[in-house]
């Protein structure tokens, strides 16, 4: 946890080596080299390889200061981390694998060439987590906010791409791990920032061991390269398949609208960890509102036909199903499991 003002002595400014010298010192952090890759970072654009009958994809990321990231508590390492795993969660969202990554990052005088390494460090990280390259991209200066921007691309072969917008009805409804953990994490990092703010002081230390797992997940989440792995050993292949980045509800819709279907959703069933649920609770807030509208947990849901369903569990278990997709368009059905349904209107 930062919290922090960085030391004169480990601020080294950008100016003082240049951008030339700067993107030299980034282009050390490239992940894991990929036979794909002709050409990476050197020239003027990437060449890289397609394999017969494979198809490509690409998905893009943006991160902006002070919109989706607070540098007063975001560990810069882990900013890179994250931003890697939004995009190649995308890649994972239609069954294909991450194979290069482009970061384009426009960067501030207030940060130093060490904070700028930190986040290369984490980009890094998560290169070699999920087994991408980092091939290229453009380094250039801003006069106020960090500004951090990734294209991942990828390929599959074509038959095994899925879509949001094929999901059946009475297929099953599924999510992986849990959710609402990430909007918990950040709810406790707002709150110890406020507490900082109040007290003034450039030494406040925030103690968050009884918080350290929704911090993480807000802070790093992880993609679900294990549940593409799984199809592919099973050979089961979901109906339809979205990554959980705007939250539950947000993301059901997409699958739902694209699908011109309806769902009807098992509140209970919901996977919710003690950890969030603690953490509503000392907000005095809906649990259930963390995980429905949180966001950010780079969670998958998929639809697949209810009799592949157990001989998928056999392969992976880390998911839960939550609902049913239904032939009610634009209608969403929310079952308390306490005799009451709430409707929700998709419109």
């Amino acid at each position: 946890m930062p919290f922090f003002v960085m030391s004169q002595k480990n601020f080294q400014e950008i100016k003082e080596i240049g951008f030339s010298k700067l993107i030299n010192k980034l282009s050390s952090y490239d992940g894991n080299k990929r036979d794909e890759i002709i050409k990476g970072i050197g020239d003027d654009a990437v060449v890289f390889k397609d394999k017969e009958g494979t198809v490509s994809c690409a998905s893009s990321e943006i991160f902006l200061e002070g919109i989706h990231f607070d540098v007063t508590y975001t560990p810069l390492h882990h900013l890179g981390y994250k931003i890697v795993t939004a995009a190649v969660s995308d890649i994972y969202a239609i069954n294909a694998e991450p194979v290069q990554l482009l970061v384009n990052i426009a960067i501030p005088n207030k940060y130093s060439v060490q904070m700028v390494e930190q986040i290369y460090k984490g980009i890094d990280a998560a290169c070699k987590d999920y087994n991408v390259q980092v091939t290229g991209g453009d380094t250039t200066a801003s006069h106020q906010i960090l500004a951090i921007s990734v294209t991942a691309l990828g390929s599959a072969p074509k038959k095994n791409l899925i879509y949001r917008n094929n999901a059946k009805i009475e297929d099953i409804i599924c999510v992986t791990g849990d959710l609402g953990s990430a909007i918990a994490g950040l709810r406790i990092l707002m709150r110890e920032k406020k507490e900082w703010q109040e007290r003034s002081t450039e030494s406040f230390q925030p103690d968050i061991t009884d918080y350290e797992y929704v911090v993480k997940r807000q802070l790093i989440p992880v993609a679900r390269k294990d549940l593409i792995e799984a199809f592919q050993k099973s050979g089961i292949k979901p109906t339809a398949m979205i990554d959980i980045s705007q939250g539950l509800m947000a993301d059901l819709k997409a699958v739902a609208e694209a699908s011109g279907l309806g769902a009807e959703v098992y509140s209970p069933a919901i996977p919710i960890t003690l950890d969030t649920r603690k953490v509503a609770d000392e907000m005095k807030e809906d649990v259930d509102k963390y995980a429905f509208y949180g966001g950010e947990d780079y969670e998958m849901l998929f639809t697949m036909r209810e009799p592949l369903l157990e001989k998928f569990r056999e392969i992976f278990d880390d998911f839960a199903v939550i609902g049913k997709m239904t032939n009610q368009y634009q209608e969403l059905k929310i079952n308390t499991g306490e005799g009451e349904t709430i409707q929700v209107d998709l419109n």
